[in-house]
């Protein structure tokens, strides 16, 4: 748990009418036994899934109180009735939640509820569950032990079993709005440009943003603008040259380059069409002034390039390879 906020409804950003709408069940008692919450990384849905969880577990009010011994447990992180289960990276493996984690947890929903007289489960990155776990919950979902509460927590849902799917009632998380985003970087002592800039960048993710500021993500964002900018003017040796040093970024790192790019292509898709918001504001003369180097045909297939290219960085390709056949069709387009 990150602390007392974590058990508090004002302590999320965002996400009005989810809270309200849950709020409303669990006071009425029409909360299923059953959720998926979807949506996009980073914008809330493990710390509303927390809150909602406490809430439960603190006797079905449609707020956690903070003081009860339900609700001190759980900020303490030894509340025996609230299970959370999470990936883990074991030896080189992939990230995985494993059959034998959902079994430690159905161990322990099955025998009596030590303090709350109901259990909490949170299954968080649930698309990360392998088959024998998937399976394993399934049996689980469809014969509940007592008053529990399941809560799937993830980012692509499309990835769990159709079966899974179809016992889950579904909460759908949308994107933040830059300003809360914004908003929320300032309460953490972010300069208000930077928090400006790293808003606009987010994709209406605060973990995005908080990515952004931890791993440099502005400096990728300025790099790629340089680069976009140059493209007509670069020979081949220092495309390549060029090409060599992206493709030895971290691939999260290239994947967060490329997506600084695709924003700023948009952006100037933006200014053709007179729109009065751009991801990158503090560039709106500078892309303005370029509008004439990048006809709005160009600028769709780059952009498509671009679109394909962060689809491939999912496969084993080459980096660099990935890089320089990006940067020669972007030149050529």
């Amino acid at each position: 748990m990150d602390g007392v906020q974590e058990l508090r409804w004002d302590g999320i950003i965002g996400h009005e009418r989810n809270i309200a709408r849950l709020r409303t069940m669990l006071r009425d008692g029409r909360l299923s036994h059953a959720l998926l919450f979807a949506g996009l990384a980073g914008v809330g849905k493990r710390k509303t899934a927390r809150v909602l969880a406490a809430a439960f577990l603190c006797g079905g009010k449609d707020a956690p109180c903070g003081a009860c011994p339900s609700c001190r447990a759980l900020l303490a992180g030894t509340h025996p009735d609230y299970i959370e289960l999470a990936p883990e990276l074991r030896g080189k493996g992939t990230r995985l939640i494993r059959v034998d984690d959902v079994r430690r947890m159905e161990r322990a929903v099955s025998r009596k509820p030590m303090l709350s007289g109901r259990f909490a489960v949170l299954v968080d990155e649930a698309e990360t569950m392998n088959e024998a776990a998937a399976n394993a919950l399934l049996k689980t979902l469809e014969e509940p032990p007592g008053e529990t509460l399941f809560i799937l927590v993830t980012a692509r849902p499309a990835a769990l079993l159709p079966t899974i799917l179809s016992r889950l009632s579904p909460v759908r998380f949308g994107a933040l709005a830059p300003e809360e985003i914004e908003g929320a970087l300032a309460a953490r002592g972010v300069e208000s440009a930077a928090a400006r800039a790293l808003a606009a960048a987010a994709d209406g993710s605060l973990g995005q943003a908080l990515a952004l500021q931890e791993e440099g993500g502005l400096a990728l964002a300025d790099d790629a603008a340089k680069t976009l900018l140059s493209l007509d003017d670069m020979d081949m040796f220092r495309l390549w040259e060029k090409a060599e040093q992206l493709g030895k970024l971290p691939r999260e790192g290239a994947v967060d380059w490329l997506r600084a790019l695709a924003r700023l292509l948009r952006d100037m898709l933006a200014l053709y069409a007179g729109a009065g918001v751009l991801y990158h504001e503090e560039r709106r003369q500078e892309l303005a002034g370029r509008l004439v180097d990048f006809p709005e045909a160009r600028i769709f297939s780059q952009l498509a390039f671009v679109q394909e290219t962060i689809r491939r960085f999912r496969s084993n390709a080459s980096p660099p390879l990935l890089f320089e056949g990006l940067l020669l069709r972007l030149k050529d387009a």
